[in-house]
């Protein structure tokens, strides 16, 4: 399972705007320049975000962007699903999968359990842990720059 480089770059828009989110909005520019993604790759991340009901623009045309609720409400499940249909770690277990083998497989169930883990673990993620994560290995990086 490989996740793509839209969920990969919408988490780290998510996590920058969690980290800001008190504020009046984020600007893309600033987005793009402190996440390295590029201004009109980022265009096609929010416009999935906030068709997803996860951000919205802060207030007027040059305002930013904000979430729309507090980051421990968000979890990273709710930001993939901003960019994938459904999780689904085989074929057989997508919705309408004419799986030849169905009911003769024996590791059907196990691909079962297996996907319903990972949801579990990204539903139990909240954008506010990885947000906090990151600022804390800011400040660690800030420090060792402080002493050098």
């Amino acid at each position: 399972m490989k996740f793509n480089t839209k969920t990969r770059y919408g988490i780290r828009t998510m996590i920058e705007l969690a980290m800001h989110w008190k504020e009046k909005g984020v600007f893309q520019k600033e987005i793009s320049e402190r996440q390295e993604i590029s201004f009109k790759y980022l265009d096609h991340l929010i416009a999935s975000l906030k068709a997803s009901g996860l951000i919205e623009n802060a207030g007027g045309r040059m305002s930013g962007y904000v979430l729309t609720k507090d980051p421990e409400d968000i979890s990273i499940y709710d930001i993939y699903q901003a960019f994938e249909p459904e999780l689904a770690i085989t074929d057989c277990l997508t919705d309408g999968s004419n799986c030849m083998r169905n009911g003769t497989c024996a590791t059907k169930d196990f691909w079962n359990g297996l996907n319903k883990l990972i949801i579990e673990y990204l539903e139990g993620t909240r954008l506010q842990d990885l947000a906090q994560k990151q600022k804390q290995i800011n400040e660690a990086q800030a420090d060792s720059m402080f002493y050098i």
